[in-house]
């Protein structure tokens, strides 16, 4: 389906998820930046791509990922992603 039309948020969203659930955090790290990149709105990708950094240990990225998705909930308006953002970023300090 990404062939057919790349910038399609809920299609690689769901590829991205596959490949952090099947434990190849690389992959969804790329695919969730892409997804940032081609929908910055698309406030989950920040929370679960910060999931994905701090599986690999990537702790400043994912501290960083999750504060511009922090910035993005407030813009959009996403109280529920806002608080697991907020609650990602307190557990790393």
């Amino acid at each position: 389906m990404l062939a057919q039309d790349p910038k399609n948020s809920f299609v690689r969203y769901g590829l991205a998820l596959d490949l952090l659930n099947s434990g190849d955090g690389e992959g969804a790290v790329t695919e969730f930046r892409t997804l940032i990149e081609n929908d910055p709105n698309y406030v989950a990708a920040y929370f679960h791509g910060g999931r994905a950094l701090e599986t690999l240990g990537r702790l400043e990225d994912a501290k960083a990922i999750y504060r511009d998705g922090i910035t993005t909930a407030r813009r959009t308006g996403d109280g529920h992603t806002l608080g697991e953002l907020e609650g990602a970023l307190a557990m790393l300090g």
